[in-house]
C-alpha cells in the first residue's frame, strides 16, 4: 500500500489538477466537519451533500426542499441554517434526513477529491472502520487529506492521518506520511492532543469542550462514509 498525506489547504487546492483516478482519498476534518458527518450517519442520516459555499447550499436546498441546511463559518453557525457544525446537533436531528453541509475547510477538501477513485470520510470516531475498509478493498494508492484550519495545518487532522497509517500495511510511505505516523506514535492520547491543538483550545474557550472530547473518541462507530457523485452515504457491509 502506497500512502501519501496532504497536510494543508494550499496542497488541497492543487488536488483537482492531479490524476487521482487510481487513488482512495480519506478526508479528515476532525474538529469538526467530518466528525459531525460520521455522527450524523451513525444516527441515521440518509445522505450528506457537502458543498463549497453558502450560496451553493441555498441553491441545492431549492432542489431538495426536505433537506436540512448545516455548516459553519469561522466555527460559528450560519444565519438561517438549521444546524451548525456541532456533532451533538447531528446526533439529535439527523435520523432519516438529507443534510446539505458547507464548512470552512472540510467540505472544500471533500469536493477537491471528487475525481478520485474513492473518497472516504475519516474521523477519529471511525478510525478503525476506515482502516478495515482500506485493508478489505486492498487499496493500493491511499491519499490522506488533512483539511486544516483556514489556510493552516491542523494538528488534530495530522494526528488522525498518522494514527490511521499505523493501522495499515504501509509498504511505501511518503515523507509526510512517515512524519505523521511518527507524530501519532509519539502522541498516543487523542483527547489530550485535541485539547492542546489550536482548534481545540478555540472551541474550549467558546464553551464547546464536550465537542472536543467527543471528537477524540477513537473508533466509537464501526461505520464508513463514502462520497460518490458529491453525495456521502453510509457504506453498507
Amino acid at each position: 500500500m502506497e500512502i501519501d498525506v496532504i497536510l494543508n489547504p494550499a496542497e488541497i487546492a492543487l488536488l483537482p489538477q492531479r490524476d487521482l483516478s487510481s487513488a482512495t482519498c480519506v478526508v479528515f476534518d476532525v474538529l469538526r466537519a467530518t466528525s459531525s458527518m460520521i455522527t450524523a450517519l451513525a444516527h441515521g442520516a440518509a445522505e450528506i451533500h457537502p458543498v463549497r459555499t453558502i450560496e451553493e447550499a441555498r441553491e441545492l436546498k431549492l432542489r431538495l426542499p426536505d433537506a436540512l441546511l448545516g455548516g459553519e463559518r469561522q466555527g460559528d453557525p450560519i444565519p438561517g441554517f438549521d444546524l451548525g457544525n456541532s456533532p451533538f446537533e447531528y446526533q439529535e436531528k439527523a435520523a432519516g434526513r438529507r443534510i446539505i453541509c458547507t464548512t470552512t475547510n472540510g467540505t472544500i477538501a471533500l469536493r477537491a477529491c471528487e475525481l478520485a477513485e474513492r473518497v472516504l470520510v475519516g474521523a477519529i470516531l471511525n478510525l478503525g472502520a476506515v482502516a478495515e475498509e482500506l485493508r478489505r478493498s486492498a487499496a493500493e494508492k491511499v491519499m490522506l487529506i488533512c483539511a486544516g484550519t483556514f489556510a493552516d495545518f491542523a494538528l488534530e487532522d495530522a494526528w488522525a492521518s498518522g494514527a490511521l497509517i499505523l493501522k495499515l500495511p504501509a509498504e511505501d510511505l511518503s515523507d509526510s506520511a512517515r512524519a505523521m505516523a511518527a507524530l501519532a506514535g509519539h502522541c498516543g492520547d487523542p483527547a489530550s492532543l485535541l485539547r492542546q491543538a489550536k482548534n481545540g483550545r478555540a472551541l474550549i474557550a467558546k464553551g464547546r469542550g464536550k465537542e472536543v472530547e467527543w471528537c477524540a473518541r477513537e473508533s466509537e462507530f464501526d461505520i464508513v462514509g463514502e462520497m460518490k457523485s458529491g453525495v456521502i452515504r453510509r457504506l453498507q457491509p
